[in-house]
Parts: C-alpha cells; sequence; structure tokens
C-alpha cells in the first residue's frame, strides 16, 4: 500500500488564467503561492490554474466544489457579496458546519465552510 503524506495542489479548469488567479487573489483574498505566483495558497493547499483549451481538451468546469475553511461563514459571505459575487441559494447549516455555495468566474464550485460540531 502506498501511505499518501498530503495533497500538494488541486488544479482548477479556468479559460483565462490570468482572470482566475486575479479572481482568487484580489477578490477572495487568497495569497500568491510563495514559489510560483502563477499559484495561490489555500491554507495547506496550493490551488493551480490550468486551461485545458490550450492542450487541445474541452473546458469543463468542475461542479464538486472546493471547500473554503472561514472563521465565520455569514461575514465572509457578506464580504464577498460587497464585493460582487453572486451565491447559490441560502446558507447551508447542515447541523454540524455552515456552507455558502458560489462559483467562480469560469464556473467552478466553490463552498465557504466552517464545521462547528463534531461528527456524531
Amino acid at each position: 500500500m502506498i501511505e499518501f503524506e498530503r495533497v500538494d495542489f488541486v488544479s482548477v479548469p479556468t479559460r483565462d488564467e490570468r482572470r482566475a488567479r486575479a479572481f482568487y487573489h484580489d477578490t477572495l483574498g487568497l495569497p500568491l503561492d510563495s514559489r510560483n505566483a502563477a499559484e495561490v495558497a489555500a491554507g495547506n493547499l496550493t490551488l493551480a490554474f490550468w486551461n485545458p483549451e490550450a492542450d487541445g481538451l474541452e473546458f469543463h468546469p468542475s461542479p464538486g466544489g472546493i471547500a473554503l475553511r472561514v472563521a465565520d461563514v455569514p461575514t465572509a459571505r457578506a464580504r464577498l457579496e460587497d464585493a460582487g459575487v453572486e451565491f447559490l441559494g441560502e446558507t447551508v447549516d447542515t447541523g454540524v458546519c455552515h456552507m455558502a455555495f458560489f462559483l467562480d468566474p469560469d464556473g467552478n464550485a466553490l463552498i465557504l465552510h466552517r464545521r462547528y460540531a463534531d461528527y456524531s
């Protein structure tokens, strides 16, 4: 069996790498990766922007969602709404976490997330 140490990066499909980087850095406030300014850091995970069409592949946004942990979902949501981000429905309370769903400029799903209770 292979022992995996961690996830190093997630590829985020885009049609415009500069626009994607600007959204994630300027709008969401994620810092540029210190080793590669073309990528952003999301805590312990790097988001790498990739244009599949540049490699001759068809573009498809990722519908699964990257959950971005924040201290307070309603506060983060309000700040992003003030910056022009549109959310998909109301904030969800699952009984263990709060989640607010939105899309990046390419249609990739993103989630503001905060767990407030242990799994039971």
